[in-house]
């Protein structure tokens, strides 16, 4: 069985999303695009993830409890969890190490926490774009620990990207993969940045918009659930495919 997978979605809790990137409209677009798994990737934070959930509830469209975490080193990672408790255990761990510094919405954007209708709840008023004190070696650790899955995001790119930030790949990493943005291909990044063999690599769309879901993903072949364990694994034996539109 073939899923198509895009596992890096922000919604409008991320200071850089537009802000209809509401649940219900996010659920709507990943249907058209024909997506059979997501993950909801906010920076630094998890307060839309169970909206999201919520939305897609009967619609035949698996939401994974996601968040894209900035750790000190400024390497943004995916953290993805089959359940909201496993990622809220995350969160607690993230609140002792994010540092509470205030957003400002006039020059960094809105951070909007809704419900499963898209309707306003809050504000998150503290600062979401900002490393937290956790290196990523011991990121990847607690997110293993928790049963999740953790995969450095868009590894190429200048920003917030493992190797313009660290150099090179560490090679002992225990992650099953690694993101590449939608700008290089898989055989190319291999030979530019060295990348070990015994990492997969992934793509996603890292929508800050609705058009562009789905416009990048990772197509997976396993039977089974739509699980983190499942989804590893199929990486770690090279059973999936890079897509772009």
């Amino acid at each position: 069985m073939i899923i198509r997978a895009d596992l890096h979605i922000h919604t409008a809790l991320s200071p850089c999303a537009e802000v209809e990137m509401l649940p219900p409209l996010i659920v709507e677009r990943a249907l058209e695009q024909r997506l059979d798994l997501i993950a909801i990737t906010d920076h630094n934070s998890s307060a839309n993830v169970q909206a999201v959930m919520d939305a897609a509830r009967d619609t035949g469209l698996k939401v994974w409890a996601g968040m894209e975490f900035q750790t000190r080193e400024e390497v943004h990672t995916l953290c993805l969890f089959d359940t909201v408790r496993q990622l809220r255990a995350l969160q607690a761990v993230l609140e002792l190490a994010l540092p509470h510094l205030p957003n400002n919405p006039a020059k960094l954007g809105e951070q909007f926490i809704v419900d499963a209708q898209g309707d306003f709840l809050a504000r998150e008023e503290r600062l979401l774009l900002v490393s937290a004190g956790t290196a990523l070696e011991s990121l990847i650790r607690e997110v293993n620990a928790l049963g999740g899955m953790a995969i450095p995001a868009h590894i190429d790119r200048a920003e917030n990207g493992l190797i313009p930030l660290l150099g090179f790949v560490p090679p002992d990493l225990p992650v099953p993969a690694l993101e590449i943005s939608r700008h290089i291909s898989a055989s190319e990044a291999r030979a530019r940045f060295h990348i070990p063999a015994h990492y997969a690599l992934t793509r996603a769309s890292d929508a800050h918009w609705l058009d562009a879901i789905g416009n990048a993903i990772t197509e997976l072949d396993f039977t089974g659930t739509r699980s983190v364990a499942n989804v590893a694994c199929a990486l770690r034996e090279g059973r999936y495919a890079l897509r772009t539109t």
